[in-house]
């Protein structure tokens, strides 16, 4: 492959080089796209990626297009439902999780004006740029996610663990940690 077109060296599957290609690490400032990120890695947990990207867009259809207002006034009939639909992780924790961070998610917009301006003080405001050479100097975890994970605990959210929350700060471009001979760490720096 030329080196142009060198990518990041964990998408294997159609779906996961086209969310790859396209998605992963490019920054999101639209506040109903970031919750839908929060649920999606908070539904992860556990499993792969590629498991969730394959049940998008179930969940898209499932979840209201993650409105969260609509989410958030979710009953016992709707999580019924929901447990009943085989198209998404069938959860209970899971499902309550994102009924609690769609009320939480909507506080949390009220306080700060937007999700997207209370997720940027965790970076200082603009994307962190790594410079890493191989999936193996990508942590888990670093301070930047302990510390929203720590926050997002204390405001009432669930299933945002430190590990969630990076790959959460990965996936909306919050760190930008495609490794440096891939053609879209480049792109997106």
């Amino acid at each position: 492959m030329p080196k142009e077109f060198m990518r990041c060296a964990w998408p294997k599957s159609e779906l996961d080089i086209a969310y790859h290609d396209k998605e992963w690490g490019v920054p999101v400032h639209d506040d109903r796209l970031l919750f839908e990120f929060l649920i999606l890695e908070g539904a992860q947990a556990g499993l792969s990626w590629s498991t969730i990207l394959k049940k998008r867009e179930n969940y898209r259809r499932a979840f209201d297009d993650f409105d969260a207002r609509k989410i958030a006034i979710y009953d016992a009939r709707k999580v019924k439902k929901l447990l009943a639909n085989a198209g998404i992780v069938r959860n209970r924790l899971k499902i309550a999780a994102a009924i609690q961070n769609a009320r939480a998610f909507l506080v949390v917009q009220e306080e700060f004006g937007s999700f997207d301006s209370y997720l940027r003080q965790f970076v200082g405001g603009r994307p962190i740029q790594n410079r890493r050479k191989s999936l193996k100097q990508i942590p888990a975890r670093t301070s930047e996610s302990d510390a929203m994970s720590l926050d997002l605990l204390k405001r009432g959210f669930k299933f945002v663990g430190s590990t969630i929350c990076y790959a959460f700060m990965q996936a909306v471009g919050m760190v930008n940690d495609h490794t440096v001979d891939c053609f879209r760490h480049k792109q997106l720096k």
